[in-house]
Formats: structure tokens, sequence, C-alpha cells
């Protein structure tokens, strides 16, 4: 993906933005992109594939995660950029680059967030079963849309409160779950009492083996999407060389409790075998325990996570179109911004969830079947893309100025070539399993339309003679050849 292009320029995609994020809601924007409907619902299915063992799994794929985000860290302390990916990718890799890691993670977060928004009338029904669905998906679209054109501030006070309720939830599971493993209450006579022991006792603690923990790696790697979302605030992050490394290293630990605690607790309440996947596994342990109110409580939890994971998407989706505008890869008209809002990213990338709705309302088997394939396989393209940056990014720099980066990578370019290859295995494991192989086969050819689009976007403005983005704060670019 180089780009043979004589040295240029682009500018600062944090020009313009205001640093008012605060460590309290930074931590809780990095916690509340590790816990979402992956947790919460699709868990069952990874759990159903490996056993007990996808602990293991998790354990795995959330050092490999955390990996990425101390790569974007070690990037983001050095030049923090809202532009995240994107620019870095601009910057240290090629024009090229900059364009396919901009538009490829703006279209993911369109993609998931149309797919939230579909489904986030099923849950609002649950109460309130005579609204349509499309006015409930169009209340929440202009709502979030709302709060993020009042600015970053208002972003990150919702994103902190969304996150402190997931949290809670999940705390209170684990919580409930111990007492109830350590005081063997069970109102189900058709299970085992609850016990530590159920995760050994049915066929052992991978009752699947190896193939089991395979193929249970996409569901996994799924469930952390939205993680890398801390490295897009970091042009608008107080203090950014003390709050990024702080809320990055704690990624781990939010992972071993989020992850492997809670998920350790409901097979312990709950044998493996016996969690149908029909509703949540945590709705399960509360049921099981006589919870009447626990439909109620999980089906609140669900809301502000689908509410989140929208206002994520469309901060991020504001600033990387305003950052890829910057770089000439974007309409020009996407730089508009005022008050540290990019008001004309945030407004595109509502109207095209819109549009996103509208499509899988009218086609939700070609939409749920194709679109989703290529929102797993874009979080893997990003995911790799950022690697592969940060190796460019250490090139770039040379190994006296790596030596002297604030915030490291541990590994350094080894820890890469890990993290890459694991990526490659999840690719190979995906495409065996009937329900990945279709992402798999849509990856290439998205790909495809990524590379072609940059071609058609760079020989027009050839044409055109368009020059280089205005530029207010610059930075000189060294290619690789």
């Amino acid at each position: 993906m180089e780009d043979n292009a004589p040295q240029s320029t682009v500018e600062s995609s944090s020009s313009g933005f205001k640093r008012v994020l605060t460590s309290r809601q930074v931590q809780m924007i990095a916690l509340g992109g590790a816990i979402g409907t992956g947790l919460f619902y699709g868990s069952s299915d990874a759990i159903s594939l490996a056993g007990p063992a996808v602990l293991l799994v998790y354990l795995v794929a959330g050092a490999v995660i955390f990996l990425v985000v101390r790569a974007l860290g070690e990037m983001a302390v050095d030049k923090p950029a809202s532009g995240a990916f994107s620019y870095y990718a601009y910057q240290n890799w090629s024009p090229r680059a900059g364009f396919v890691s901009g538009w490829n993670y703006w279209f993911n977060y369109v993609v998931v967030s149309m797919l939230e928004l579909a489904v986030v009338g099923i849950y609002v029904n649950y109460w309130f079963p005579d609204i349509p669905h499309w006015l409930i998906a169009a209340f929440f679209l202009v709502t979030i849309t709302a709060v993020n054109l009042f600015g970053v501030k208002a972003f990150g006070e919702f994103e902190f409160w969304f996150g402190l309720i997931k949290v809670i939830a999940v705390i209170a599971m684990i919580a409930l779950g111990l007492v109830v493993i350590f005081l063997r209450i069970n109102s189900n006579p058709a299970l085992p009492d609850p016990s530590f022991s159920h995760l050994v006792d049915d066929g052992g603690f991978a009752p699947m083996g190896i193939v089991g923990l395979l193929l249970a790696l996409p569901v996994v790697m799924m469930s952390f999407g939205g993680v890398e979302l801390i490295g897009v605030t970091a042009g608008e992050v107080r203090d950014p060389g003390k709050t990024l490394p702080k809320a990055i290293n704690q990624v781990v630990y939010r992972i071993l409790i989020f992850y492997v605690g809670a998920l350790a607790v409901v097979m312990a309440v709950i044998p493996w075998r016996h969690l149908t996947g029909k509703m949540s596994p945590f709705v399960q342990i509360f049921d099981n325990v006589g919870v009447a109110a626990a439909a109620d409580v999980l089906n609140l939890v669900v809301i502000t996570a689908v509410l989140s994971v929208y206002n994520s998407g469309l901060y991020s989706n504001g600033r990387m179109l305003h950052s890829l505008a910057h770089q000439g890869n974007a309409p020009a008209f996407l730089k508009f911004s005022r008050n540290g809002v990019p008001i004309a990213g945030v407004l595109f990338s509502s109207a095209m969830t819109v549009i996103a709705v509208v499509v899988i309302i009218l086609w939700p088997d070609f939409a749920f079947s194709y679109i989703l394939s290529i929102a797993v396989i874009a979080g893997i393209i990003n995911w790799s893309m950022i690697m592969i940056t940060q190796y460019k990014f250490r090139r770039r720099i040379g190994p006296e100025a790596a030596a002297k980066l604030a915030f490291r990578l541990p590994g350094g370019t080894v820890a890469t070539w890990i993290v890459l290859a694991f990526f490659a295995l999840v690719v190979v494991v995906a495409a065996l399993s009937p329900a990945y192989r279709i992402a798999v086969i849509v990856g290439p050819i998205w790909l495809g339309i990524l590379l072609i689009s940059y071609e058609v976007k760079k020989r027009r403005q050839q044409r055109l003679a368009v020059p280089a983005s205005p530029n207010t704060e610059t930075l000189t670019i060294k290619r690789d050849q």
C-alpha cells in the first residue's frame, strides 16, 4: 500500500479541537469500549464453541488487543491527534494507507451503528410494544447526533454515564454470582447447585479441545471491537501524556475482570452446557436465582450499551472524516468545524446512518449477511493497519528516537509481527467457520473497493489540478520509498 509520492504536508487532525476530556471520562470511555453487546449476548456463542476454556481464549485475545492499543498509544502519546489511525497511517505510511484506514474505520462504525439502531426498537418494545421500530431508531439517532453537536465535553459526559451503567451491571452480576456460588443458592431443581467445579466437571476445562478454542477466536475477537476508540480521543484529552498511558494500561485489567471474571462466575452458577443462547447468560443467572426483574434490568443495560456504541461511533466518525478531509482524502466540506466540533463530519455520518438503517429495514437478510460481514473483517483490517503503521512509525523515526519514546509498545517490532500473525490465524479460522466464512470472502472485495476508490480520487484530483489542502499546522512527511 506504498504510495511513491514526493514529500508532502498534512494538517494536524487535532487542529481546532479542544482538549477538554478529563481523565475520569477517558477512563470510562476506554472501559465502556470493552463492554458491549458482545459480552452481554455474544459470549454465549463463544462458550458453546469452547466450553469453559473460552476463558483462555478471552485471555489470549485480550492480550493481543492490549498490544494493539499499546501500539496505537505509542503513536498517540508521541503526537496526540483526533484523526488517530488515518492520521498516523498518512503520516508514517502513505496517503493511500491514510485513505484506506480512515474510510475503512468510518464505514465499519456506520455499519455497527446501523445494526445497533436497527435492533434497539426490539429492546424498547419490551416495555412499549406499540411504538414502531423506525420511530425509536429516529428518536435515538436525533438525540445522539444532538449530543455530539454540543461538543466533546457533552460526548465525554454521556459516555461516562453510559459506561458507568454497564460497569455497575457487570460488577453487580459478579457480586451476586459469588454470593450464589458460596451460599449454593439454587431455585432451579433442573440444574446442579452453583460451584466453580462446573468449570472442569463436564468434559474437562476444554471439552471441545483445540478445535473449540480456535473456532471461538473470531467470536471473541469481535467482542473487543471499540477498545481502540481511546486513540481517537487523543487530540481532545487534557494532558494526554499522562491520561492516555493510564487508560491504556488498565485495558488488560478490565478484560480480566469484565470478561474472564464475569464469565467464570456465569459458568460456575450455570453449567456451560445449560447456557441455551436463547437469552443472555447474565439474564439466566438472575433467572436461576429467582430475580423476577432480571429481564428489565438487563434490557436497560443493553439499551445503554446500544446508545453508547452509537454515541462513540458518531464521535469517532466525525473526527475521522475531519482528518480525511485535511489529508485531501475526503471532500473539502468535511473540514468544516465550529467550537471544536467537526459539524460537517458528524452530520454526514449521521445522514449515512439513516440511509443504512433504511437499507437494513428494507433488505434485512442482505444487510445482516453481507454488510455485517464487512464490519467483521473491517475490524481485523483496522487493527492490522494499526500494527503496520506502528512498525512504519518506528522505521520513520529511527531506533535512537524510538528508544526515547515516552510510551513504548512492549516487545517493539517483535510484538508487532506476533500480533499480525495472530490476526492471520483468526482469518484462517474464520474461513473454516460457516458463520464467518462470508467475511473472509467479502474482505478482499472490500479492500479492492477502497483501493480503487483511492485511485479514482487521486486521478480526479490530478485532472483538476487540485493542490494539497491549505495548511494551518503542518508536518513534513517523509515517505517510505
